[in-house]
């Protein structure tokens, strides 16, 4: 039976087929809403409009059309109101002068002093965009109010859009986010316990001194995940697809404000042993007994982290049953190891007593990140956290959501 090659398929077929398969993906999802949006305009605007090429709607569409529908209810009334003045803008310039170099700078100092005058706060810059665009389409002061007709069908459309069609919930990006901070936390310490010896049986200060920066540049990647935990956090507010939304963000939000201060802790720690490798260049930071405890609670230490932030998105995706038995075996080997550690260090003191205070803030640090990451205590913290969005609730005379009630 001779072999059958079958041709390749086309672009358009292999685009549309990697499409389907992505189709629940937060990206595609807000891709294909900001286009259906901004061609609706289009089409009504076309119906509505003299203009033979009313551009400006499909643009109002796109900036209203924004990823959450919390944030385009929060800020759609500031958006319009930049893309009107831009509009405005453009059309006082266009029945004055054309399009030149000079005039551009005009239309942009006068839309960005326009921005501020009507409040839209961060929304200056698409003032200035706004007439740009309006500027560049049109010369013609007749069409001024094809203009505004057409901005607030753009406006509209945007708005309807994300009500009629719910934006996608952004929780998976910040859950996945949360994994590799923790992913990057847990690298850290398993870094820290190998450099406790080094190539040469001996603590290098350059391993140290990258230790450290690994540790400072945590600040960053908190930021990063910061930034995709308020996107989540946003998609589930007044999302009809979420029915327990509060309780999302809180076990989200609660769990970064843990690593967040685990992350501190591990840069003070990450200093401590910079500054003690660098005191002891040619000889051991600690006894091999002390080395071999303190390698294996770090390594436990690495494990019980990333035990915590699938816990976390555990709650948010499956049962969290299994992740928070395996963080609990986690951490009891843990304080198992930090025992031996403390005892140890006991007995080292007794030859070297100078070392108190060294020793002193390891174990201080330790215990900190143990604590912050225990079971109950994250549950304890959830708790407050749903009692004081109880709290603001009845303060408005709310209802208490669903949650609220039943976990109060």
């Amino acid at each position: 039976m001779p072999h059958v090659v079958h041709p390749p398929a086309p672009p358009l077929r292999r685009l549309l087929r990697q499409l389907m398969s992505r189709r629940r993906d937060p990206v595609v999802v807000q891709s294909v809403r900001s286009t259906g949006a901004a061609v609706l305009s289009y089409v009504i605007a076309l119906r509505l409009s003299d203009e033979p090429a009313p551009l400006t709607a499909p643009l109002t569409a796109l900036l209203v059309v924004q990823v959450t529908l919390y944030s385009t209810l929060t800020t759609g009334v500031r958006r319009v109101n930049s893309v009107v003045a831009g509009v405005l803008v453009a059309i006082g310039f266009s029945a004055l002068v054309g399009l030149t170099w000079w005039s551009l700078g005009l239309v942009i100092l006068a839309s960005l002093v326009v921005g501020h005058l009507v409040r839209v706060d961060e929304f200056v810059p698409e003032v200035a965009i706004s007439a740009m665009l309006v500027l560049g389409v049109t010369r013609v002061a007749d069409t001024a109010w094809d203009r505004v007709l057409e901005t607030l069908i753009g406006a509209v459309v945007g708005l309807a859009f994300n009500l009629l069609f719910a934006p996608p919930v952004w929780v998976e990006p910040a859950s996945r986010a949360i994994d590799d901070l923790a992913a990057r936390m847990a690298t850290l310490m398993t870094g820290m316990a190998d450099g406790l010896t080094g190539p040469t049986g001996h603590a290098t200060v350059a391993g140290a001194v990258n230790q450290l920066h690994e540790a400072r540049r945590l600040d960053n990647d908190i930021a990063g995940v910061d930034a995709a935990l308020r996107q989540a956090e946003d998609s589930l507010r007044m999302n009809p697809r979420v029915r327990e939304g509060l309780m999302f963000r809180l076990v989200l939000r609660t769990g970064l404000d843990t690593l967040e201060i685990c992350a501190v802790v591990l840069r003070v720690s990450a200093r401590a042993l910079t500054d003690l490798a660098k005191a002891r260049e040619n000889e051991p930071l600690f006894s091999p007994a002390v080395t071999r405890a303190l390698r294996d609670l770090f390594g436990h230490m690495a494990l019980a982290v990333h035990s915590f932030s699938r816990l976390i998105t555990a709650q948010v995706t499956t049962n969290a049953e299994e992740q928070e038995e395996r963080l609990t075996r986690e951490l009891g080997m843990a304080r198992e190891s930090r025992d031996l550690l403390a005892s140890l260090l006991l007995e080292q003191l007794r030859t070297a007593p100078a070392q108190w205070q060294l020793h002193g803030a390891l174990l201080a640090d330790v215990d900190r990140v143990l604590d912050e990451l225990d079971v109950d205590k994250r549950s304890h913290r959830l708790m407050e956290e749903l009692d004081r969005h109880a709290r603001l609730r009845r303060g408005r005379g709310g209802r208490l959501p669903g949650v609220l009630r039943r976990r109060g």
